[in-house]
């Protein structure tokens, strides 16, 4: 199955430490196999960053749904039982994750949804009224990998992912540096390096900017933000 997962880059390398907590299913890598969902998802998350969104490819060996040495959720549309497992995990207060699932599959809770889920778990909608206005949503979809065995089952469908890969190191070192030196957040040494031309020459493969050794790169980033 070819899925999708859209964001502000292009996914590489999947490191579940980075997924945020209390989603629909839990901490994990989400993917889709509706590819409009992903666009819209990586436009909206794109415009957050100032970037154009980017929507990667993965290829997902559906046969973990059924080897036995995964362990499996899937819903097969909205009703009590995905419900109240979205209900659990959006309402996890403890670092301990609320399933011991590998993958979970099943419709999303859109912005819409996820703002009627609130009012249900703060008791302001009954269950049978939430339940029927779900019933008349459109179809929609996401997988979610959560732990480290079952990204095994995604392969990322990219002839250029090797180069992609090492773009991918150099763009961490290159965080980490800012992080350390520039002595700022994360979020904004991330807001810096992916609004910066720098990213820009670096991202496109066809410049052959990865070539460079990341120091130099870095010295260069550093002249730039410094105009």
């Amino acid at each position: 199955m070819i899925v999708y997962h859209g964001s502000y880059i292009k996914i590489i390398k999947i490191d579940l430490s980075k997924c945020e907590p209390r989603k629909d299913f839990g901490k994990g890598f989400y993917v889709t196999n509706i590819l409009k969902q992903a666009e819209i998802w990586a436009e909206r998350i794109g415009k957050k960053y100032a970037q154009k969104g980017i929507v990667t490819e993965f290829i997902f060996y559906e046969n973990a749904f059924i080897d036995g040495v995964h362990r499996v959720l899937r819903f097969e549309r909205y009703d009590e039982k995905w419900l109240d497992f979205v209900t659990l995990n959006r309402r996890l207060d403890s670092p301990i994750p609320a399933h011991d699932y590998d993958i979970v599959e099943g419709p999303v809770a859109d912005d819409r949804i996820s703002r009627e889920i609130d009012n249900y778990i703060a008791g302001k909608i009954s269950r049978e009224k939430f339940l029927n206005m779900l019933r008349r949503e459109e179809k929609t979809h996401q997988i979610c990998f959560c732990t480290a065995d079952s990204l095994l089952m995604l392969e990322l469908k990219d002839k250029n992912s090797e180069i992609s890969y090492e773009i991918s190191e150099i763009g961490e070192q290159l965080l980490k540096e800012l992080v350390i030196e520039q002595r700022i957040g994360e979020e904004q040494a991330t807001d810096l390096f992916y609004s910066s031309n720098i990213f820009g020459k670096l991202a496109d493969p066809s410049t052959e900017f990865y070539k460079k050794p990341w120091q130099e790169i870095y010295e260069l980033l550093k002249v730039e933000l410094n105009k």
